[in-house]
Formats: structure tokens, sequence, C-alpha cells
């Protein structure tokens, strides 16, 4: 029998395929997934790893949102917010994600960690500290072992004669030196609140000592955020703004774009205190200046009891899957697959350190900085993220202040103890 071909046959394929095509196009699960990757090198890590699950996994597709540092924390917010979060969100544990854990938008791992017993115990078990509530984990630390350093521009502190500092004294000879040969000591980049408030953090440390912070966010007895160790922590940031310490405009200048690494690749500027990730963004901007940098510990300070402690946070960022996701356990799934072993390693080709067991750190400044976590006395990690949304961001509006000399340190210590006494209650 011959088969005729008429226009109503045509109709009826095209009808056909198009209600295929239909179906195909259902049968696709559309994962959200968010984080700050911007740069070339750890997006394609997260390109990769994303291409690896989907591959695994058909009928999958991911769709990405890459947002810069501070705009993504707002985004997130606001998504959280209007109850409609990605599957799969980046953040840094502490505070703000136990808001959105208490306000039941988050999915607790554990469950699935404890069926994939291999995957959960590749991990450095503290790794899950910062996003475990109640005994339950909420986020798989899946980027870098970060602490704040101070970087400095060895090539010139070596044309200044000038040795690294170890204590506060030799800190502020330093910096005399600096600004006599017309370069500001530090760069900084306070737009977003949270870089000077590094600086901050380290002179409470090292003054009270890592317990200074843990009785006031705990609200032990004798705890409290009016501590000397706090109000003296002010006083001396101010004391660096008064001398010159910082390269002008400091607290309009915007960490996202590079600002504050652009004053030390020109010149102008000989230090900054900031993340151990600096590295590798200088890396990605300027390969050549890389070759000039080194960092050191934040100095010590006469009669103050911290010496050892660093700030920072294992497992930064981390990986979590809200509950308003459709597809819950293939959620999972692309979260393995953004921290499987092939992304570690590509991590760790760029120079960061995921908190995995049996890595192998070969690169001389991340051994140092392996080794100062292990001698470290205590791990604080970021008040903006350790504290309750609203306190870490009067905490950063405060120290923003303080470095603009528009309040005095007993001002800001009082107000940080008053909303404290409401917010940690």
């Amino acid at each position: 029998m011959r088969f005729r071909f008429t226009l109503k046959t045509h109709l009826a394929l095209v009808a056909l395929s198009a209600c295929l095509s239909g179906a195909h196009a259902q049968d696709v699960k559309t994962l959200t997934e968010w984080d700050i990757r911007t740069q070339a090198s750890s997006n394609k890590v997260m390109v990769d790893a994303v291409a690896r699950f989907e591959k695994k996994n058909p009928g999958y597709k991911v769709e990405r949102s890459v947002v810069l540092n501070d705009p993504y924390k707002v985004k997130l917010k606001i998504a959280f917010g209007a109850n409609e979060p990605p599957c799969v969100f980046a953040s840094w544990g502490g505070g703000p994600l136990r808001e959105y854990v208490k306000a039941g938008q988050v999915l607790d791992m554990t469950p699935y960690l404890a069926k994939d017993t291999a995957f959960r115990d590749r991990f450095i078990p503290s790794s899950f500290d910062t996003t475990k509530f109640d005994g339950k984990v909420y986020g798989i630390p899946g980027e870098d072992t970060t602490l704040a350093v101070v970087h400095y521009n060895k090539e010139l502190f070596a044309k200044l004669g000038l040795q690294t500092p170890k204590t506060w004294p030799e800190m502020v000879k330093v910096m005399d030196t600096l600004k006599a040969n017309g370069v500001a000591p530090f760069a900084l980049a306070n737009k977003g609140r949270w870089p000077g408030s590094m600086v901050y953090m380290y002179l409470v440390d090292r003054i009270g000592g890592g317990e200074a912070f843990r009785k006031a966010a705990n609200r032990s007895p004798g705890g409290s955020f009016a501590d000397p160790a706090f109000v003296e922590a002010g006083r001396m940031l101010q004391e660096m703004v008064k001398s010159g310490a910082f390269a002008q405009g400091f607290n309009g200048l915007d960490y996202d774009v590079g600002a504050s690494r652009r004053l030390l690749y020109s010149g102008k500027a000989a230090m900054t205190v900031m993340g151990t990730w600096e590295i590798g963004a200088a890396t990605n901007e300027n390969p050549e200046f890389v070759k000039k940098m080194d960092f050191f510990s934040f100095p010590t300070i006469p009669g103050g009891k911290g010496s050892t402690g660093v700030i920072g946070t294992v497992g930064d960022n981390f990986y979590s899957v809200s509950k308003a996701c459709k597809y819950p356990d293939a959620a999972v799934e692309l979260v393995k697959s953004l921290v499987d072993d092939d992304a570690v390693q590509a991590r760790l080709a760029e120079g960061r350190i995921v908190p995995v067991k049996g890595l192998t750190v070969t690169d001389p400044g991340k051994v140092r900085v392996l080794k100062m976590l292990a001698d470290a006395s205590n791990v604080q990690l970021w008040y903006d993220q350790e504290l309750p949304p609203a306190l870490g961001e009067l905490h950063k509006d405060l120290v923003q202040s303080l470095l603009g000399l528009s309040i005095t340190p007993e001002e800001a210590a009082n107000k940080m103890e008053a909303a404290a006494k409401d917010a940690l209650r």
C-alpha cells in the first residue's frame, strides 16, 4: 500500500512533533543555584561541576545565578523573605543561615549524610560546625579554608628595610616608616563595611582573647559588648585613622570591584588585612604582583590576652538546599557534585583548600595557613556571620562609624551591648 502524504498529514505530524517536544520540555526538571563565584577560574569550577551533575542526572537542568558578594546577601535575603529561594545556595553559615533554619526554610542534610557516610567522612569534622544547629547539619563546606591575615608588598618592605612586625609597637614603627616615604600603610575598601570589621575583630581578639567575644555573644556571666576589650579596640582603630594608617577615602571604596587591591598594585599602599582568598583574587587580576605578595599574622598587643587566635572560617562558602525546592534529593546530589573530588582538586589548583581529609598541599603559603590554623588558640568566625543578621549589620555599621570618627568607642560599645540584650535573649 502506498502512503499518500497530504497537507492534512503534514499538519498532523507537526502537531504530533509539537506535542512530543512539549512533553520533553515538561520532563526537564529545573534546579536553581545561586553563588558568588564571579571570578573566571572559580566560576569554571562551578560550571564544570554543574556539567558533571547534568550528565549523571539526565532530565535535570541547573540554572545558575552568580552575584557579587554584597548584592548577593541582599538578593538572598529578599528571596527567602518572599519564600522564593533558590534550590541550592551558598552562604557563610552562622547567624544568617541560622535565621533561615529557624524559619523552617532550609533542608536538614543530616539524613543524607547518614546515608552517604563516605561523602560525609571526607570532610574535617569541625568544618560542619558553622552550619550545625541543634545537632543537625544544614550546609556542606565547599570552597576554602580562609583566615584573615595581613597581606603585604614584600618588595616594598625590602626596599625600605622593614621586617614584618610581630607586636603592635613594631607595627607602629612600620607604619611610621611607610608614611615617611609617602606610602599609606594599609589599603582598605570599606564601602561594604565588612572589610574594616576584620581589623576591629583582630584588635578585640588580641586585647581580650577569644573569650571576650564568646562571652558577649553567648551572654555568659560577665560577658558584654561594652567590655573594655571592645572599647579599647575601638580606640586603637580610631588612633590608626587619625595617624593616617589607611589610604584616603577608605569608607567609600568598594572591595567588590578590587579597590583595595589596586592600591597595593600601584604601590600607594603596602598592606591590607583581608582573607587568604586575596591571593587568588590577585592571581586572577595581576599575576606579576603576586610575586611581590606575602602575608603575616596580625601582631600581638602588649598586655593583651590573645596571641595566636585567628579570624576566619573552615569551609567558606557552604552549600545548602532550601525546603522550597521541588526536587530536594536531586538538589543534594547537585551539592555533592559541587564538592566532589574533581571540584576539590580544581579548587586546590586555584589555591583554595576545601576542608577534606588527606588533601595534599604543596604550596608554601597554603602550608603556612594550615599551620596557623593548627596552632590557633581559637578560630573566630566573622562577627557579622556569627551573630544574628540585625546584630551583625549593626556591628558593621558601628565599625564604619568608628572608622569615620563619627562615634566614640564607648558609644559604639554601649550601642552594641544594648542591641545584644534584645537580640540574644
